[in-house]
């Protein structure tokens, strides 16, 4: 199994390729941040100095979307930062939530998804498109390589990573849960014609490592929230049916009023009081070091290829610390 890490791009920005740069030497293959240009600085500058500073980390966003930049900018981007520093970066992409929701903008189509991750990838891999009649190429791209991983909850989505997407990242860490998401976006390829073992799957979730499992669940339950946003998209669409959706997913947003943005993914939310402990124990990993190791056990066995932490808390550097010291080399 790989490791990501995954850090918002809150200044100041030289901290953010620090902990980057740390983490490559515990042995993290991956480096991810927030996309959301509102809430915090711009990404792929940041991702441009971690790339300097490390030798074989790879990066993306976790993730951008289809709205908030032109199509062909996101691609020259990604295509720029390969030219420079080798094929390491990974475009991943969703529907958008903070990111175009700040701005009193919506979710995108799945359909819209769609066009954007084939005009992103064939641009950004030296391929001509068509955009609105208008053949459009970049000529100075030189083997290129850019791998789509799409973020999905709900069935349609999931059909979607099957049928088009390189990599599907999913935002939560409950094994069961897991397992069927990965067996529909397998099944899906399969449909497709693809072989469903050349999706790469990512769990991102938070990691506390403590056995103060109190403060640890206060610490990460914001997370149970930022799901929520996309459950309660789900719920809208498919209603609370487990023959859509499992209701081990659906059932705990019923008592969701509401959300605010401005604090979006941070330790302490208010907005997330209607998360019981259950659901943080279930989509995070919590305790000592070895209750880690057995759940990333699970998570392996569900299909996952990579666990990329989200370091949302006050133990950043800590946890960062343990995984490379402990966690990675026992999950090897």
């Amino acid at each position: 199994m790989d490791f990501g890490l995954v850090l918002q791009t809150d200044p100041p920005a030289w901290s953010v390729v620090d902990r980057m740069r740390k983490a490559e030497r515990l042995g993290f293959t991956h480096g991810w941040t927030f996309d959301s240009c509102v809430l915090w600085q711009e990404p792929f500058v940041i991702h441009s100095q971690i790339l300097s500073a490390t030798e074989r980390m790879v990066v993306g966003p976790m993730v951008t979307n289809p709205s908030t930049r032109d199509w062909t900018v996101t691609a020259s981007t990604f295509a720029t930062l390969n030219d420079m520093f080798g094929n390491r970066t990974v475009c991943g992409i969703g529907r958008g939530d903070s990111a175009v929701r700040v701005t009193g903008g919506r979710p995108n189509t799945l359909a819209r998804l769609e066009e954007a991750m084939h005009v992103i990838k064939e641009l950004a891999e030296g391929r001509e498109v068509d955009l609105g009649g208008t053949p459009v190429r970049m000529p100075w791209i030189r083997d290129g390589s850019l791998p789509v991983w799409m973020g999905a909850y709900g069935p349609k989505a999931l059909e979607l990573v099957g049928r088009k997407a390189d990599g599907f990242i999913l935002q939560l860490a409950d094994p069961v849960l897991t397992r069927w998401m990965v067996d529909h976006v397998r099944e899906a390829a399969r449909d497709a014609g693809r072989d469903p073992d050349s999706i790469t799957v990512c769990v991102a979730a938070p990691a506390y490592v403590s056995d103060d499992l109190g403060h640890a669940r206060d610490q990460c339950r914001w997370f149970g929230g930022m799901v929520g946003n996309h459950v309660a998209d789900i719920v809208a669409r498919y209603g609370d049916s487990a023959q859509a959706v499992p209701a081990a997913l659906t059932d705990y947003v019923k008592g969701r009023h509401g959300y605010d943005y401005s604090h979006h993914g941070r330790a302490g939310n208010p907005s997330t009081d209607f998360v019981p402990d259950e659901i943080v124990d279930r989509f995070c990993l919590l305790g000592p070091w070895e209750a880690h190791v057995a759940k990333l056990h699970e998570l392996a066995d569900a299909g996952v290829d990579q666990f990329a932490i989200y370091a949302m808390h006050d133990s950043v550097d800590a946890t960062i610390e343990t995984y490379g010291d402990a966690v990675i080399s026992a999950m090897k």
